[in-house]
């Protein structure tokens, strides 16, 4: 059974439950099995008097909503290709992504979107919003069957948030998803230990990035009831409302929730402050073998008492585990959510490899690893550390680009640039991009990752970090502001240098950070610095501050 059939075959079942809602000024606005498949055959309708053939381009520009899923499965169904687009990327970006996909429709949610895409001035194809797609008519009883897709058969082009460069399509095929889907199921079962009632998911992630598309595609296979974030302001209120048993994280959420934990607790001051400090020592010095005072271990023994369910409760009370991918989390905070009873799930993944290779198995987590391979598909290093990957999750190629498709394929394994090790239980760690590495004039060669996530840690004021040092002599860190209006007080040379000592005595000396200086703005998809996942751009960093970068250099040298 394909992974559409597998979707339409269970909505079919849940005629009567909800499977899908969203959350809109403070209440659920729900769609059951039933209302799902009468709008998938809407959108058909549709889409049939459009005159479209099977392998036709459509683009999909919309935030996430139940119409948007419905109109996927409809377009999926249709034997047509989705390009799934994200509503708040750049226009000119967008504009890129249409022009190379070509596709023959543009589907909105408002007009103003493709507005936006028009103002370019570069060509788009007929647009066809939401309101029209569904507008309401009964589609005909003469809908034909939903096309059978074979494993070769491409259903959707997803461009990556390129990091460097232009971003590239990655082709995805029945196949890469149909197994997929499985492999996601599979560990959903074993992480709701055989649960009968539905399971209840939360989605802020917009479906227009792999992961959030294969959740998605998961919940609407499976006995599930996924709930739609409406608002990232008020996302904190929406996830409360959901009660959610998992939901898939960045690393940002998780590091801005403990942040908030600890300094909530550090202002509240008193007992519990004190309790909550020495509890966090004991727990960290069990985790690392080492012993601790009688006063932390009864500290320990409290907070798992009074504090810690307390946490667990304003963070999620009905919560069997939080899913982490898309970037390096801190070791910290997963030891931090595993001390409060809260299991963080770590995937590894690229869109090419159909979002994940690696997930880490409920009650078998090691902290700083992110599990291992998915059952039938292959992992090793290369000389160079690599991560190479092959199985069928793997991507056939990009879009119209044979020479960078056969490199990133040569020899039959995909080549992550992700450098990566693995230990004798098969548990996987990333230990950084090989693309950014930086090389110092001496030529040692350093994974910036690491120390990044160590400052980024011990200097919560620091709302992002980033270091520099190709071709010179030492490393430097930029750094950005958490602090309201950008002040850069919060970040004041008597704050940031205990922490730079601190970590740089643990290091050899040249991964030591010798220099840093705080820039005026953080770093953000609308300045051009990070991708739309949140990732760094760091060429765009470094040309952005290079005079201030070429100041640390001078002062530091004079």
């Amino acid at each position: 059974m394909t992974f559409l059939e597998s979707i339409l075959d269970r909505l079919g079942r849940a005629r009567n439950d909800v499977v899908v809602r969203e959350v809109r000024d403070g209440a659920f606005v729900n769609a059951t099995g039933s209302e799902m498949l009468e709008m998938v055959a809407q959108a058909r309708a549709f889409l049939a008097t459009r005159g479209l053939k099977k392998g036709d381009r459509v683009a999909l520009l919309a935030p996430n909503s139940i119409r948007w899923a419905a109109l996927d499965l409809a377009l999926i169904a249709e034997g047509l290709i989705v390009v799934p687009l994200y509503a708040r990327q750049a226009p000119g970006e967008l504009a890129g992504m249409i022009q190379d996909s070509t596709p023959s429709l543009l589907c909105c949610s408002e007009g103003s979107l493709a507005e936006a895409v028009r103002n370019t001035g570069r060509a788009i194809p007929p647009v066809a919003l939401f309101d029209k797609i569904f507008a309401g008519a009964e589609p005909s009883a003469s809908v034909a069957p939903a096309l059978r897709h074979a494993d070769h058969d491409v259903v959707t082009i997803i461009y990556t948030s390129g990091t460097s460069g232009e971003p590239k399509g990655v082709v995805l095929n029945a196949g890469n998803v149909t197994f997929m889907v499985a492999a996601t199921n599979a560990r959903l079962n074993q992480l709701m230990a055989g649960r009968r009632e539905p399971d209840q998911v939360f989605q802020y992630a917009p479906f227009c990035f792999a992961a959030a598309w294969i959740t998605l595609l998961t919940s609407l296979s499976r006995n599930s009831v996924l709930s739609l974030s409406t608002d990232l302001t008020k996302l904190a209120d929406e996830m409360k409302l959901a009660s959610p048993n998992y939901f898939v994280n960045v690393p940002m959420l998780l590091e801005r929730v403990r942040g908030k934990v600890e300094e909530g607790l550090r202002k509240r001051g008193g007992w519990a402050a004190a309790v909550f400090v020495r509890a966090q020592r004991a727990y960290l010095a069990k985790h690392k073998g080492a012993g601790g005072s009688l006063a932390d271990s009864l500290s320990l023994w409290l907070a798992k008492l009074v504090i810690f369910p307390a946490i667990r409760k304003s963070v999620g009370p009905s919560l069997k585990a939080l899913i982490c991918g898309s970037a390096p989390l801190a070791i910290e905070t997963q030891i931090f959510y595993q001390m409060l009873g809260i299991p963080v799930l770590q995937v590894y993944g690229l869109t090419e490899t159909t979002a994940i290779c690696t997930m880490d198995e409920p009650g078998n987590v090691e902290p700083g690893c992110v599990g291992k391979a998915v059952p039938g598909v292959e992992m090793i290093v290369a000389d160079t550390g690599e991560v190479l990957v092959r199985g069928p999750n793997v991507f056939p190629g990009y879009w119209q680009r044979p020479t960078e498709t056969a490199k990133a394929l040569e020899g039959g394994w995909f080549h992550t640039g992700d450098q990566g090790e693995v230990d004798a239980r098969g548990n996987w760690r990333i230990t950084g991009r090989l693309k950014n590495l930086i090389i110092l004039n001496s030529g040692h060669n350093i994974a910036p990752e690491p120390i990044e996530n160590a400052l980024a840690v011990r200097l919560p004021e620091a709302q992002q970090v980033v270091l520099v040092g190709n071709q010179r002599s030492f490393l430097a860190a930029l750094l950005t502001t958490a602090g309201a209006n950008g002040s850069t007080n919060e970040l004041a040379e008597e704050k940031v240098r205990p922490v730079l000592d601190t970590i740089n005595a643990g290091l050899p000396h040249y991964k030591q950070v010798r220099a840093f200086c705080v820039v005026p703005e953080p770093f953000t998809p609308e300045n051009g610095l990070l991708t739309t996942m949140g990732k760094l751009k760091r060429d765009a960093i470094a040309a952005r501050y290079a005079r201030e970068i070429e100041q640390l250099y001078q002062r530091k040298s004079a």
